[in-house]
């Protein structure tokens, strides 16, 4: 019988993964302080790893952890170090440079090859096969039909959902080039992301409008539409991107992935996931390599991103009352009204999404509420302390 297919979160908080595990993920991928592709994000420390271990074993998630930057001799104890520390509070490490495959082989810990390896044939598969690896994230440049033949040697990852990097696999100079950051070491400053104009060296006032002034902004990844072909490509693990993006963003990716990997579905249920994606942050969504070569239409417009909902600070938890369900929030920005919706965001748990039925002052009934007003509103299980954000949705 065949097997169904890992659904793989990104996490840089506790709060991403209480909420990729509440959403239906089967394993989850994280970076430390250093060594990693996300550098920038917040990432874990060593003392985490525990308590991320208590919070997954539990419900067999699995945890991998990124060591998939370019190392350096000064660097090698130090790596070193890091893995003898993680072996055994990990189930894989995610690395593609050759000394810490090395030394994930030396003391004897599982490895994945990162896709910054740019695996793409089947010959390169059996390579990192034969040197040891469990498990290979292939290249984003190829089609499923170039998958199917290569899963045949080796269990595979892919990228399922998420931002796309203009450059191959990831591995862009631009950064480096421009601020001195390599993206190679998890630093990129995200360049391609920004406007940009031709200019006349010779005469500087002289310049071209550029019809897509985002040039090498690629849309974000999406599959869900035809994730039943990804199905049939025989991919072990289905990547979702997202290591610095919010618990919001995990919770509905994960949430309307894991629908179609467990189920086929109608017409009707796709476009209903899809319009659930789009109310996470996105830039428009791309089909990437899987079909055809990217082209224009894969460039996104975006400045802010395309997303239908944002959510705005509102206020915080001062008191709960756990018999009757109710929390007091104290408004400390905007206004708040019946009916709508809001985000619940705690430390240490999912975040939750909530529409507000009724609110209270003083055990009268309001109909809305401002800044500076003390409110009750029926909540299961808030703890004092709690953010709440009131989500907006545009248009």
């Amino acid at each position: 019988m065949k097997q169904t297919p890992e659904l793989l979160a990104p996490i840089s908080t506790f709060q991403m993964l209480h909420s990729a595990i509440e959403s239906g993920a089967n394993a989850v991928y994280f970076g430390l302080k250093e060594f990693n592709m996300r550098k920038t994000g917040k990432n874990f420390t060593f003392k985490d790893l525990n308590k991320i271990s208590k919070i997954c074993e539990p419900k067999k998630i699995k945890k991998y952890l990124t060591l998939n930057v370019i190392i350096y001799n000064n660097e090698l104890m130090k790596v070193e170090n890091i893995i003898k520390k993680v072996k055994g509070k990990v189930n894989a490490i995610i690395c593609w440079d050759l000394s810490v495959i090395q030394l994930c082989k030396k003391h004897k810990i599982p490895f994945h090859i990162s896709t910054q390896a740019s695996i793409s044939n089947i010959e390169a598969a059996k390579f990192y096969k034969k040197l040891g690896a469990e498990r290979i994230v292939l290249a984003r440049e190829l089609s499923l039909k170039q998958i199917k033949q290569i899963s045949k040697i080796i269990p595979l990852e892919c990228f399922a959902h998420g931002a796309m990097c203009v450059s191959i696999s990831g591995r862009c100079f631009t950064s480096q080039f421009q601020n001195g950051l390599s993206a190679n070491r998890g630093q990129c400053t995200h360049p391609c992301r920004r406007e940009y104009e031709i200019t006349d060296i010779t005469n500087k006032t002289r310049k071209l409008k550029l019809e897509n002034n985002r040039i090498m902004s690629a849309k974000d990844l999406c599959t869900l539409p035809f994730i039943e072909k990804m199905k049939k490509a025989g991919i072990t693990s289905f990547k979702i991107e997202g290591r610095n993006r919010s618990p919001e963003y995990v919770s509905i990716v994960i949430r309307e992935y894991r629908k179609a990997i467990d189920k086929k579905l109608s017409k009707g249920e796709i476009l209903n996931s899809i319009e659930e994606l789009k109310k996470a942050y996105n830039r428009g969504f791309s089909s990437g390599f899987y079909f055809k070569m990217p082209t224009n239409d894969d460039l996104s417009f975006s400045e802010n991103g395309e997303q239908t909902e944002s959510k705005e600070y509102v206020g915080r938890v001062e008191k709960y009352w756990p018999k009757v369900g109710v929390a007091q929030i104290k408004m400390h920005s905007g206004n708040l009204k019946i009916n709508d919706e809001l985000y619940l965001v705690e430390k240490d748990s999912p975040i939750k999404r909530i529409k507000i039925e009724s609110m209270q002052i003083d055990k009268g009934d309001i109909k809305s509420a401002k800044k500076g007003e003390s409110i009750g509103i029926k909540i299961s299980n808030a703890k004092k302390g709690s953010l709440i954000y009131k989500i907006v949705k545009k248009g």
